[in-house]
């Protein structure tokens, strides 16, 4: 039987005990599991309590720069539980895995650059009626209306309209304050019973204060287009005819109103649209002018040694003050209502009073039919004569070009539409045999 080992205090709670304590009686530590106090290590230093003999003892700490030695776990020979010593494995025993190797991926092709659409190449010739791109002039227009070569969002149809015809041209813009263009326009040529021909130009601007007057304008400008088309082949006098085109106008202005009932509940604040009118027909050697509202035609000669005239009486505040007497033309024109219109096409008109004049001109010229987007900018008629070019009867494409650019460069607060009829002046008995 061991001998139990002499403390003089237990060594878990330090209670001083007795000679022969098997249990401290202070916490109850069973004494008899102490190991046996350590022998004197060969290097004259005590082992710690409970750690083996052969443990490396630590060198001193000195105040010296010089580290204390490390000691690795192989520096000692391990035991299992049981105590055994445990068998050293040779130095390739068990080797330590080889790092797998990482594979090297393949280089990649790089991804070919894709072209640049505004630099592609289109194709060299597009089919027939194809629309193109009005920023490359190459490159077709997509359904969404964006070219399909550099992208760019194409203008709204009525934005910009050009026409032009053998004896007859027009412009319209949308000028350069308004959201969209509410002004639009018929060009046409006829024959006479004859067989003379016929020119026709009509001119509408909606008025922006009642509903859909872009709408307004383009069913009055073809439906008035239409009407003289069928009238001047059956020999209606030109004047008469232009009347009767007028009334058609307004027929098909007034038609926009016809809403279902449904449709006035959700918006019940809207009124009828509406647009002013006016038209030119260069036939039998008469110029026949026909307007309703503030919309004008000028007549100006080829060789400025005539005066220009304007054709048309605006049916507005200013020039029935001026009729009246109450003001001169500077004053109404100066006053803010003076382009309160008092005649319209529309279902809302007090009373439709077409407006109609013949002319019988003594020399070549041209007609300038336009918007108050255009005279506002040129209203006085030697302001208009200094505006049109002097080939405007052989250029009138480029006439009525030039009278929009002029609007524009004036400002550009209206849409702005403008025909350049030209008028051949021929003598009496000039052409016979």
């Amino acid at each position: 039987m061991s001998q139990m080992p002499q403390l003089s205090a237990c060594p878990s709670c330090e209670e001083p005990l007795e000679s022969g304590d098997l249990f401290c009686g202070a916490c109850g530590y069973d004494l008899s599991a102490v190991p046996a106090r350590p022998a004197t290590s060969p290097g004259g230093v005590a082992s710690a309590a409970g750690q083996p003999s052969g443990w490396p003892v630590a060198p001193e700490t000195d105040s010296s720069d010089t580290p204390a030695p490390t000691h690795l776990p192989t520096d000692l020979p391990g035991t299992d539980s049981a105590g055994t010593e445990l068998a050293q494995p040779e130095p390739d025993e068990y080797p330590l895995p080889a790092p797998e190797a990482t594979a090297v991926p393949e280089a990649v092709p790089a991804p070919e650059a894709a072209a640049d659409p505004r630099t592609a190449a289109p194709d060299p010739t597009p089919p027939g009626g194809t629309k193109l791109c009005v920023a490359c002039r190459s490159g077709r227009v997509d359904p969404d209306g964006y070219c399909e070569n550099c992208g760019h969002a194409q203008p709204r149809e009525r934005d910009h309209m050009e026409q032009e015809l053998d004896t007859v041209a027009a412009v319209s813009d949308r000028g350069l304050r308004h959201h969209r263009n509410e002004d639009a326009f018929a060009i046409s040529a006829a024959a006479l019973p004859d067989g003379s021909p016929a020119v026709v130009a009509i001119v509408c601007d909606g008025v922006s204060s009642a509903t859909r007057p872009d709408e307004a304008s383009l069913a009055a400008s073809r439906a008035a287009n239409e009407s003289l088309q069928g009238a001047l082949p059956r020999g209606t006098h030109p004047q008469q005819a232009m009347h009767d085109a007028i009334l058609s106008a307004a027929d098909a202005v007034n038609a926009l109103a016809d809403e279902p009932t449904s449709a006035r509940e959700h918006s019940p604040h809207q009124n009828a649209p509406a647009c002013t009118l006016v038209g030119a027909v260069v036939a039998g050697g008469l110029l026949v002018i026909g307007w309703v509202g503030d919309s004008r035609a000028y007549w100006v000669p080829d060789d400025r040694s005539g005066p220009t005239v304007r054709l048309t009486e605006d049916d507005s505040w200013a020039a029935q003050m001026v009729a009246a007497g109450l003001m001169n033309e500077a004053e109404a024109y100066a006053d803010e209502r003076a382009h309160a219109i008092t005649g319209w096409l529309g279902a809302d008109a007090y009373e439709l009073e077409p407006h109609t004049a013949s002319f019988k001109p003594d020399r070549a010229g041209v007609v300038v039919v336009c918007t108050d987007g255009l005279w506002n900018y040129a209203e006085a008629v030697d302001e208009m004569a200094r505006a049109v070019p002097a080939d405007a009867a052989v250029r009138p494409l480029h006439s009525a070009q030039v009278l929009v650019g002029h609007a524009l460069d004036g400002g550009g607060h209206d849409n702005v539409t403008v025909a350049v009829v030209p008028f051949p002046y021929a003598p009496q008995g000039a052409g016979s045999a």
